[in-house]
């Protein structure tokens, strides 16, 4: 039973000893940044628009999938057919 805790105060020590070998510097001071001449945003206006350009965007996107993947079936549609006969 001293064994170990004599071990256990060792073990401390060392841990001790390593902790106050690291130098932490403190963080730097936050700084205040005072806007300058930025203009009034509409937020419901400038949200609903993009949440429109997003709408939009995401149709396009969907479009050009049924496309290619159309285009792919009929590619592959043919190719089986042409392996047929």
């Amino acid at each position: 039973m001293a064994r170990r805790k004599t071990d256990l105060d060792a073990l401390v020590e060392e841990t001790m000893a390593f902790a106050k070998s690291f130098h932490v510097e403190p963080p730097m001071p936050l700084t205040i940044v005072e806007p300058n001449g930025v203009p009034a945003v509409k937020w419901i206006d400038s949200e609903r628009e993009e949440i429109r350009q997003r709408v939009a965007n995401f149709k396009v996107h969907q479009q050009r999938l049924i496309k290619e993947r159309k285009d792919y079936a009929a590619s592959e549609w043919e190719r089986m057919l042409a392996s047929r006969g």
